[in-house]
């Protein structure tokens, strides 16, 4: 079928945000005999990741791995065992972007804000009416919405922060002669690709014999090509369905505008020598029949110089490296003490480089010297929290 024009989400999506659980009580913790609870694998300035963050980052990538790339439960297993030492690392870096997010003024409100837009926008899209509802729904599901706010927390925060302290800085900071030059040694990136706008008839194979699916649309593209106006003839049989109802009625089964480049290969193949007006032969697809017409057709164009567009192609070139060396700026400046299993594998990732002076490297004070308010801290290479 088309791409789709609407991303609906589904509970399935939240199932990567689920946190580790947590055991239940021992006997000895029900006896008042200390415990350990997790342990601690890293400090970052005042805060510390521990064992259960990296557990709970390793059950979501291996059922990313599960889901998306198709591995089976030991391969994503030996897989994220593998890159362990780069979540730690990641975490570390997660960690000095959340605590530079805290002093952003206003960006705890804009972000909370975007959270609970973001939930709202999930209610409806699952067509509940309240935020109750949804909550209630994900907590049957077994997913606790405050996890799942936190992580939406987290990761908006990660994107206002780089977004504000790196790609602002340099979408701003180019001059009008660097873009310039940009432009011209890559004017391949923005001619405009052949451009296709598209309407469809679906038949949905689901519990009709084949044959009479196909006579059908058969019968339609005749009537199609005969005269017969498209968005009469969708309004009338298309069966695609958003939400669980029909959405030709109100669209008149238009489905978009797209670069032909994009286009699925057998929509492609299809409407490769149609002109405007032009309608397709049945194509056959798992879940039934789709009959396409070509209701406008745009030819491919030479690039045209568009300062802001050059700009952002740019940044977004620039971006990469320059969000590397700001986070390498917050390692350099932060007090990073990873634990002794951990150390010779997460510290080189890191690349923590030193500041030069007169050509020569200078040992950065803030990760060798403890900060005063972590005195009170236990060390981090101790090996557990007891509560």
């Amino acid at each position: 079928m088309l791409k789709s024009l609407k991303r609906v989400p589904s509970f399935a999506a939240f199932a990567l945000l689920l946190t580790f659980a947590a055991a239940a009580p021992s006997r000895a913790q029900e006896e008042g005999v200390p415990t350990v609870v997790d342990e601690v694998i890293a400090q970052v300035n005042d805060q510390v990741i521990t064992l259960s963050m990296l557990k709970r980052e390793a059950k979501e990538a291996t059922e990313a791995l599960k889901q998306r790339g198709g591995m089976t439960e030991q391969q994503a297993a030996d897989e994220v065992k593998k890159n362990q030492p780069r979540m730690v690392a990641n975490l570390v870096d997660e960690q000095l972007i959340l605590q530079r997010g805290k002093e952003i003024p206003r960006l705890s409100e804009d972000i909370e804000a975007e959270v609970n837009r973001e939930m709202i926008r999930v209610m409806k899209a699952q067509n509940f009416k309240t935020l109750e509802e949804l909550e209630a729904a994900m907590r049957a599901a077994g997913l606790e919405p405050a996890d799942i706010r936190q992580t939406l927390r987290t990761q908006f925060t990660r994107q206002a922060v780089l977004q504000r302290e790196v790609d602002a800085k340099v979408y701003f900071g180019l001059t009008s002669d660097e873009i310039k030059k940009f432009y011209d040694a890559n004017r391949a990136k923005f001619a405009q690709p052949e451009s296709i706008e598209l309407s469809e008839i679906y038949l949905s194979l689901a519990g009709k014999p084949e044959a009479e699916v196909k006579a059908k649309a058969e019968q339609l593209v005749a009537q199609a090509r005969g005269g017969a106006d498209f968005g009469a003839l969708a309004a009338a049989n298309s069966e695609r369905e958003q939400e669980g109802k029909r959405v030709a009625p109100e669209t008149k089964g238009k489905v978009g505008r797209y670069e032909v480049p994009s286009l699925r290969p057998e929509i492609a193949a299809a409407v490769k020598s149609l002109v405007k007006g032009g309608v397709t032969d049945p194509v056959r697809f798992d879940e039934g029949y789709q009959i396409i017409h070509v209701d406008e057709r745009t030819p491919a164009s030479e690039s045209k110089f568009n300062e802001e567009q050059a700009r952002g192609a740019l940044t977004q070139e620039r971006a990469e490296k320059e969000r590397g060396a700001y986070l390498n700026t917050l390692r350099r400046e932060a007090y990073i003490k990873v634990a002794k299993d951990y150390e010779a594998s997460v510290m080189p990732l890191l690349k923590i480089d030193k500041p030069v002076t007169d050509g020569k490297p200078v040992t950065p004070v803030a990760n060798d010297k403890k900060p005063a308010e972590q005195k009170s801290q236990k060390p981090v290479d101790q090996k557990s929290q007891q509560r």
